[in-house]
């Protein structure tokens, strides 16, 4: 997992500090995809290759974010990068993790990650309504004192770090159950990360 972060994470690092700035100026002004927000600006400045890896994984989902850092690489004149990104994203190991037939004998291994697993960091950076995921789990998956922590925290995003932090000690159930809360709250969101 975590190919196309990974091929991102290599072309940034491979960028001097003025290009890495220069890559920021162009991302928040590269046409986007119907349906994808810009990462603002406050957030971009002070990001290394790492963290802007990271923030256009989150905003972006892998192949997306992939096919966006090439095509401002390549508004920069940086051709060659780019290609390399693309080559690296078009090898066998890159194919996307799900349910396949008949895969190589890794498949048998390393079984598929569950839906908010896989999607870890762009439900933490996307969830936006989180009042109504937790009093679904509430119970169910939560206890009182998990409910409220959660709770507890004041943006979205920490509230969903938070309920994170609970998911090592989560069955397939009780992810099924979140994945169902999401459907619930937000269709679209969930919709978008199946499509992606």
């Amino acid at each position: 997992m975590g190919s196309g972060r990974d091929a991102i994470l290599e072309a940034l690092e491979n960028l001097t500090a003025d290009e890495l700035k220069k890559f920021k100026m162009k991302l928040l002004s590269v046409p986007l995809r119907e349906g994808y927000g810009r990462i603002p600006r406050g957030q971009l400045q002070p990001m290394d290759a790492v963290d802007l890896t990271d923030k256009i994984v989150s905003f972006y989902l892998e192949t997306y974010g992939a096919e966006l850092t090439a095509a401002v690489l390549r508004d920069m004149g940086m051709q060659e990068m780019a290609e390399g990104l693309q080559r690296t994203l078009k090898k066998p190991a890159a194919a996307p993790v799900g349910i396949r037939h008949s895969p190589p004998m890794a498949a048998k291994s390393a079984p598929a990650l569950h839906f908010v697993d896989q999607h870890r960091a762009a439900l933490i950076n996307r969830v936006t309504a989180i009042d109504g995921v937790l009093d679904a789990l509430h119970g169910k998956v939560l206890t009182e004192e998990q409910y409220q922590a959660v709770r507890a925290e004041t943006t979205s995003q920490m509230k969903m770090r938070k309920l994170y932090s609970f998911a090592p000690a989560w069955n397939v159930t009780c992810k099924d159950l979140l994945l169902q809360a999401l459907r619930d709250t937000q269709p679209y969101l969930v919709a978008d990360l199946e499509q992606s």
